[in-house]
């Protein structure tokens, strides 16, 4: 298979060739002409130019040595030959050499003196009746305008003009075959530099397949297409690696995660079958099997639920403006027994202003949550969780905040990596998996907004923003603002019932000590 360098080089060579062939059939059969015309022309202007000199003369001085001597530096000068004849057609005056000259006193054939009288010129290529040996370029006029005196002839020799377009064709060929030489170096060179990186690319590519992704292309330096292509490789390269890494990286934690669970249900069903564990603790670790189980059905589950956020939350066309303080209201209504139950008071620090944002509301809800899961399975029995919202510089800022052991700072730079369980989890999160912090950061991040945590005296608080929606019309802004006043009203009534009742739960507790 034929290189790219080759094909280029081949086809630099081949457009080379056919331009100069195309410039050479040109002058072939256009230069010629162009040549031949001009070389004429110079015929009768040098004609003229005597024609003058000679035009105050009279019949009698035509014939002189003064009248031969400027016709020789007019032949001298010009390099053509210069012939006078009378109104008959003798000639009587030649520029030629008085010893060499062999045509004085001959007669000019009958029929070009008779069209040189008719038309006041003669242009032709002739030997003249066979006044010379070979065919010639003649050109003829009279002397004076009603050619009473005589009528001066020029003649060439076709050879001298000949001579000139082929010393000119010479010299075109030379200079045709340097640059035809030097074009080609350079396609070489070119083409050469051109294929360099597209051979990297080749053979990066190969070591792509076999799973090396560290290869990149050299770059150089530029704004054309190659070196747009070679910078898109490498950061194609630079993806691919990345992708590897968390495949990897994924794979070692996934399995790392199976293993425990894995190896725990293995185990105790081998006992049960070999009989090592007692008939009557069966159910014991039968329960241990199934909640086992049921852990590997949430790490399964939450790496799906993963997977779909991370590309819904990607999804333009599911973002649209929504009330975010009505979402958080409503997503605060899902733990209302969960906080019972740990006896956790909320409070609740929304803006009277309702704020609109633009986002996936399901994916918000999603990291809201998530959040406030994360904040009533750490916080202290008996404490408050914070849940705030401001607005500043054109975004909206959710707070969450709770009570309870302190985040080690080892644990905060990685406590949204996947899988990642700090140490206060290991006590208290025996069932989650250590995806929902990674699943809040993707959602986040494929939204383009931030979120930090920050731990430090028992109080961890997670910060994340949401990008401001435009104004809309004020009716939709005071529906909007009613359904919220209204669903706060509610969460209030709610968590109002909710204290009541641990009260009356708290009495009732006295009351049986007592």
């Amino acid at each position: 298979m034929k290189s790219i360098y080759f094909k280029n080089f081949l086809s630099t060579a081949v457009m080379v060739l056919a331009s100069f062939l195309i410039i050479g059939c040109a002058l072939i059969f256009l230069g010629q002409n162009f040549i031949i015309s001009s070389h004429r022309d110079d015929m009768k202007t040098n004609a003229d130019t005597v024609s003058r000199m000679l035009s105050t003369a009279d019949v009698s001085q035509l014939s002189d040595w003064e009248t031969r001597i400027t016709l020789s530096g007019a032949a001298l000068m010009s390099g053509n030959d210069f012939f006078i004849t009378n109104i008959d057609g003798v000639i009587i005056s030649c520029s030629d050499d008085p010893g060499k000259c062999t045509h004085m006193y001959q007669r000019v054939g009958a029929r070009y003196m008779y069209e040189l009288e008719n038309s006041g010129s003669l242009d032709t290529v002739s030997d003249l009746g066979g006044l010379f040996p070979s065919q010639r370029y003649i050109y003829a006029m009279p002397i004076n305008e009603d050619g009473e005196l005589g009528y001066i002839f020029v003649s060439s020799m076709r050879s001298t003009i000949i001579g000139a377009w082929e010393a000119f064709l010479w010299v075109f060929l030379a200079v045709a075959l340097a640059v035809l030489s030097l074009a080609l170096v350079m396609s070489l060179v070119i083409s050469k530099k051109l294929s360099e990186p597209l051979d990297e690319m080749t053979s990066a590519a190969r070591r792509f397949a076999h799973g090396d992704f560290s290869v990149r292309v050299r770059e150089d330096k530029g704004t054309d297409e190659l070196a747009a292509l070679t910078s898109s490789f490498n950061n194609m390269a630079d993806s691919l690696e990345r992708s590897e890494e968390l495949r990897n990286e994924f794979i070692a934690n996934v399995s790392h995660e199976l293993k425990t669970p894995m190896t725990t249900i293995a185990g105790f069903a081998d006992g049960i079958l070999d009989g090592t564990i007692p008939k009557e603790e069966e159910d014991k670790y039968l329960a241990t099997i199934a909640d086992e189980t049921r852990r590997l059905s949430r790490l399964v589950r939450h790496m799906l639920s993963l997977s779909r956020m991370k590309s819904e939350g990607a999804d333009m066309t599911r973002r649209r403006d929504f009330d975010l303080n009505e979402l958080i209201i409503r997503t605060l209504l899902n733990f209302d027994t969960r906080a019972e139950d740990k006896n956790l008071d909320v409070d609740l620090q929304l803006p009277e202003d309702h704020m609109t944002v633009t986002a996936d509301p399901d994916s918000i809800t999603q990291v809201i949550y998530n959040l406030l899961d994360n904040a009533i399975k750490f916080a202290d029995p008996g404490s408050v969780i914070t849940l705030a919202l401001w607005k500043q510089g054109g975004k909206a800022y959710v707070s969450v905040k709770d009570r309870g052991d302190t985040i080690p700072p080892d644990d905060l730079p990685l406590i949204f990596d996947r899988f990642h369980k700090s140490d206060r989890s290991r006590s208290k999160d025996r069932d989650g998996v250590g995806l929902g912090l990674y699943l809040v950061k993707s959602i986040l991040d494929s939204h383009n907004e931030d979120i930090s945590v920050t731990s430090s005296d028992g109080v961890t608080e997670f910060v994340f923003t949401l990008t401001l929606s435009r104004e809309k019309p004020k009716s939709e802004k005071a529906k909007a603002e009613k359904n919220a006043k209204a669903e706060k009203a509610r969460a209030e009534k709610n968590a109002k019932a909710a204290s009541k009742r641990r009260q009356v739960t708290d009495k009732r507790g006295e009351d049986t000590n007592e």
